[in-house]
């Protein structure tokens, strides 16, 4: 048996084949983002708080796949200018639940429209059987390494 043999095989692997997409998606996803002075963790913070107002520094990190460090460097961004506010103290504990204002509303309608446009052309080959085979097939991937 040779040493390829033993390795995986980049050519039949899942594995390198999500890490591949996932790869492309976030280049593409970056090169829509860009123009709009965002990057893709700055657009996932501004969905996340869309759609669940008032989360904390730590559930963003999480939701965002960074470290808390970095989350509240990108809030404090965020923040100064306007896109978000935060209590100056917390009601409870440390924790500073984030919400979106106005401004910030504004600009994540015009980059989930320019995210929109990158996942309607990632998934322009697939019909709606397949695109649902998809999530579901990608949903027990992570479930079952969860």
């Amino acid at each position: 048996m040779n040493d390829l043999q033993q390795g995986i095989d980049l050519e039949t692997s899942l594995g390198y084949l999500l890490k591949e997409a996932s790869s492309a998606l976030r280049t593409a996803m970056e090169a829509v983002l860009r123009p709009l002075g965002m990057t893709v963790t700055h657009y996932s913070c501004l969905e996340l708080l869309a759609q669940r107002p008032g989360l904390s520094n730590s559930e963003l990190a999480r939701g965002t796949f960074v470290s808390r460090q970095s989350m509240n460097v990108l809030l404090q961004s965020l923040e100064h200018d306007g896109i978000v506010t935060r209590p100056v103290e917390a009601r409870v504990g440390k924790t500073l639940p984030t919400q979106l204002t106005p401004r910030g509303r504004r600009e994540l309608a015009k980059a989930t429209a320019a995210v929109k446009a990158v996942e309607d052309r990632m998934l322009a080959e697939l019909d709606a059987t397949s695109r649902q085979q998809a999530r579901s097939i990608l949903r027990s991937m992570v479930t079952s390494l969860g």
